[in-house]
């Protein structure tokens, strides 16, 4: 496989993840309790592809491993806010929460080591 085809892959992956994040919220009934978690939820799962597309246009390596950090970072929040979605007793999307946590653990992931071969190859 090219590396075009892989960045391009990667892409899509990041920005099929933030199009389910948001398909997943648009199910959650807003209650004081789900509202902020929804919230903090739809801005790190949107923020994956965001990082990952400013990391491409990188204007040298070390912007390129920094915006690739933070893709990791949204990825793990992601994580986190899955969880705490998934303790608020919404046994309709039970499911769909967890494939999306496994997407997220897949990315941070692919996401660290990213940034720990680009790392590596600049020292």
């Amino acid at each position: 496989m090219k590396q075009t085809e892989r960045k391009f892959d990667r892409e899509e992956r990041t920005a099929k993840f933030g199009e389910n994040i948001i398909a997943l919220c648009k199910r959650v009934k807003h209650t004081n309790i789900t509202e902020p978690i929804v919230n903090q939820l739809v801005r790190s799962g949107t923020s994956v592809g965001a990082n990952y597309m400013e990391a491409n246009g990188a204007s040298s390596k070390r912007d390129f491993t920094n915006k690739i950090f933070i893709c990791k970072k949204e990825s793990q929040e992601s994580k986190h806010w899955l969880r705490m979605l998934a303790s608020c007793g919404l046994e309709e999307i039970k499911d769909d929460i967890r494939t999306l946590w496994k997407e997220a653990q897949e990315l941070t992931l692919i996401f660290q080591k990213i940034t720990t071969s680009a790392r590596s190859s600049s020292v």
